[in-house]
């Protein structure tokens, strides 16, 4: 069992900075990648970025530029350094675990930018 926590949601005016953690815990063996997902309202969830267990990282176009992911390894941690924030960057955020016995997910956390 495996179980994937985000957290750093929240309010944010446009043009500010948050910063997503997701921790994973549980039978954990090997994380080969992580990845953001996102989901607007009214929207179905799609990829934000991902993070191999090589450190290459892969960014949607709506983020790149702003948007940063990293890891470490040893706390089986992710993040998103949200910069320059927009409101059409509202939405829930989900991280996702791609491991050998498949993926996992989070229950999401909440970001919403106000103009």
């Amino acid at each position: 069992q495996v179980q994937l926590v985000e957290s750093g949601g929240g309010l944010v005016q446009a043009g500010g900075s948050l910063r997503l953690s997701c921790a994973a815990s549980g039978s954990i063996f090997s994380i080969n990648a992580w990845g953001w997902y996102r989901r607007a309202p009214g929207n179905q969830r799609v990829w934000v970025a991902t993070i191999t267990n090589d450190a290459r990282t892969f960014y949607a176009g709506s983020v790149k530029g702003r948007f940063t992911i990293s890891r470490d390894n040893a706390k089986n941690m992710v993040f998103l350094q949200m910069n320059s924030l927009k409101p059409e960057d509202t939405a829930v955020y989900y991280c996702q675990a791609q491991m050998g016995l498949g993926d996992y997910w989070g229950q999401g956390t909440q970001v919403t930018v106000s103009s």
